[in-house]
Protein backbone atom coordinates (compact mmCIF):
# COMPACT_ATOMS: atom_id res chain seq x y z
CA UNK A 1 0.00 0.00 0.00
CA UNK A 2 2.80 2.11 0.94
CA UNK A 3 4.56 1.91 -2.47
CA UNK A 4 1.20 2.64 -4.32
CA UNK A 5 0.91 6.11 -2.51
CA UNK A 6 4.11 6.72 -3.24
CA UNK A 7 4.38 6.17 -7.13
CA UNK A 8 0.55 7.83 -6.79
CA UNK A 9 2.31 11.32 -5.59
CA UNK A 10 5.31 10.92 -7.89
CA UNK A 11 2.98 10.58 -10.63
CA UNK A 12 0.94 13.76 -9.68
CA UNK A 13 4.20 15.69 -8.81
CA UNK A 14 5.63 14.82 -12.05
CA UNK A 15 2.24 15.89 -13.63
CA UNK A 16 2.15 19.05 -11.56
CA UNK A 17 5.66 19.84 -12.25
CA UNK A 18 5.03 18.98 -16.29
CA UNK A 19 1.94 21.42 -16.61
CA UNK A 20 3.64 24.51 -14.09
CA UNK A 21 6.77 24.09 -17.09
CA UNK A 22 4.37 24.48 -19.82
CA UNK A 23 2.38 27.41 -18.65
CA UNK A 24 5.64 29.07 -17.83
CA UNK A 25 6.32 28.70 -21.13
CA UNK A 26 3.59 29.81 -22.75
CA UNK A 27 4.07 33.11 -20.75
CA UNK A 28 7.27 33.86 -22.00
CA UNK A 29 6.47 32.98 -25.69
CA UNK A 30 5.52 36.75 -26.61
CA UNK A 31 8.39 38.50 -28.46
CA UNK A 32 10.10 41.51 -27.02
CA UNK A 33 9.87 43.83 -30.12
CA UNK A 34 11.23 47.20 -30.28
CA UNK A 35 11.27 49.54 -33.55
CA UNK A 36 13.50 52.15 -34.16
CA UNK A 37 15.06 53.80 -37.30
CA UNK A 38 11.55 54.24 -38.66
CA UNK A 39 11.27 56.85 -41.99
CA UNK A 40 9.79 57.39 -45.27
CA UNK A 41 11.67 59.39 -47.92
CA UNK A 42 9.30 62.07 -49.00
CA UNK A 43 7.68 60.51 -52.11
CA UNK A 44 8.68 61.21 -55.68
CA UNK A 45 5.31 59.94 -57.51
CA UNK A 46 1.65 61.14 -56.16
CA UNK A 47 0.29 57.22 -55.54
CA UNK A 48 3.02 55.43 -53.84
CA UNK A 49 5.95 55.18 -50.97
CA UNK A 50 8.02 53.33 -49.54
CA UNK A 51 8.85 52.99 -45.64
CA UNK A 52 11.74 51.93 -43.74
CA UNK A 53 12.31 51.02 -39.83
CA UNK A 54 14.41 48.31 -37.97
CA UNK A 55 12.96 46.11 -35.53
CA UNK A 56 14.95 44.64 -32.72
CA UNK A 57 13.73 41.08 -30.83
CA UNK A 58 15.33 40.60 -27.33
CA UNK A 59 13.79 37.60 -26.63
CA UNK A 60 14.08 34.11 -27.39
CA UNK A 61 11.18 33.72 -29.40
CA UNK A 62 11.70 34.57 -33.03
CA UNK A 63 8.36 36.25 -34.35
CA UNK A 64 7.69 37.43 -37.85
CA UNK A 65 6.28 40.22 -39.58
CA UNK A 66 3.12 39.64 -41.35
CA UNK A 67 1.46 42.90 -42.08
CA UNK A 68 1.49 46.74 -42.05
CA UNK A 69 -1.29 49.25 -42.51
CA UNK A 70 -2.01 52.73 -42.59
CA UNK A 71 -4.62 54.81 -42.63
CA UNK A 72 -2.47 56.68 -46.19
CA UNK A 73 -3.31 53.72 -48.00
CA UNK A 74 -5.36 50.79 -47.90
CA UNK A 75 -2.77 48.83 -50.23
CA UNK A 76 0.19 48.49 -47.95
CA UNK A 77 2.66 45.61 -48.47
CA UNK A 78 6.31 44.16 -47.94
CA UNK A 79 8.88 43.61 -50.12
CA UNK A 80 12.10 42.32 -50.67
CA UNK A 81 14.97 43.17 -53.31
CA UNK A 82 16.62 40.32 -54.57
CA UNK A 83 18.81 40.84 -58.00
CA UNK A 84 17.59 44.39 -58.19
CA UNK A 85 14.04 42.69 -58.00
CA UNK A 86 11.46 43.55 -55.71
CA UNK A 87 9.00 41.39 -54.99
CA UNK A 88 6.11 41.17 -52.37
CA UNK A 89 6.74 38.53 -49.59
CA UNK A 90 4.05 37.25 -46.84
CA UNK A 91 5.79 37.85 -43.63
CA UNK A 92 9.51 38.77 -42.92
CA UNK A 93 11.28 36.75 -40.25
CA UNK A 94 12.51 38.39 -37.22
CA UNK A 95 14.72 35.87 -35.57
CA UNK A 96 15.80 35.71 -31.18
CA UNK A 97 17.96 37.98 -29.88
CA UNK A 98 17.70 39.69 -33.49
CA UNK A 99 16.75 41.88 -35.76
CA UNK A 100 15.02 42.82 -39.26
CA UNK A 101 16.28 45.47 -40.93
CA UNK A 102 13.95 47.21 -43.33
CA UNK A 103 16.33 49.53 -45.67
CA UNK A 104 16.50 51.39 -48.92
CA UNK A 105 17.91 48.99 -51.72
CA UNK A 106 16.76 45.65 -49.19
CA UNK A 107 13.60 44.70 -47.91
CA UNK A 108 10.90 47.44 -47.07
CA UNK A 109 7.46 48.43 -46.80
CA UNK A 110 5.96 49.69 -49.93
CA UNK A 111 2.21 52.21 -50.28
CA UNK A 112 0.60 51.78 -53.21
CA UNK A 113 -2.66 53.95 -53.94
CA UNK A 114 -1.44 57.01 -51.50
CA UNK A 115 -4.83 58.65 -50.10
CA UNK A 116 -2.58 61.81 -50.28
CA UNK A 117 1.04 62.58 -50.52
CA UNK A 118 3.17 63.07 -47.43
CA UNK A 119 5.51 65.84 -46.87
CA UNK A 120 8.70 66.23 -45.77
CA UNK A 121 8.85 67.03 -42.09
CA UNK A 122 4.99 65.40 -41.24
CA UNK A 123 4.22 62.07 -40.08
CA UNK A 124 2.95 59.03 -41.06
CA UNK A 125 1.07 56.04 -39.01
CA UNK A 126 1.57 52.59 -39.49
CA UNK A 127 0.88 49.67 -37.39
CA UNK A 128 2.89 46.62 -37.99
CA UNK A 129 1.31 43.25 -36.97
CA UNK A 130 2.91 40.21 -36.31
CA UNK A 131 2.78 36.45 -35.84
CA UNK A 132 2.89 36.20 -31.98
CA UNK A 133 3.73 39.95 -30.97
CA UNK A 134 0.77 41.96 -30.34
CA UNK A 135 0.33 45.20 -33.34
CA UNK A 136 2.81 47.87 -32.46
CA UNK A 137 2.15 51.45 -33.80
CA UNK A 138 4.75 53.97 -35.20
CA UNK A 139 4.95 57.43 -36.41
CA UNK A 140 7.35 57.29 -39.71
CA UNK A 141 8.55 61.34 -40.20
CA UNK A 142 8.89 62.46 -43.89
CA UNK A 143 12.53 62.99 -45.02
CA UNK A 144 14.11 64.09 -48.34
CA UNK A 145 13.65 61.74 -50.93
CA UNK A 146 17.35 60.94 -51.10
CA UNK A 147 17.56 59.81 -47.03
CA UNK A 148 19.37 57.06 -46.43
CA UNK A 149 20.77 56.60 -42.68
CA UNK A 150 23.90 54.61 -42.70
CA UNK A 151 22.87 51.16 -40.41
CA UNK A 152 25.56 49.85 -38.03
Amino acid sequence: MNRRTTLAAAIALTAGLAMTGCSSDSSDSKPSLQVSQAFMPEPVSADMAGGFLVVKNDSKTADKLTKVTSDISDDVTIHETKNQKMQEVKSFDIPANGQLNLERGGSHIMFMALKKKPKQGEKVSIELHFEKADPVKVELPVKETTYNPKHH
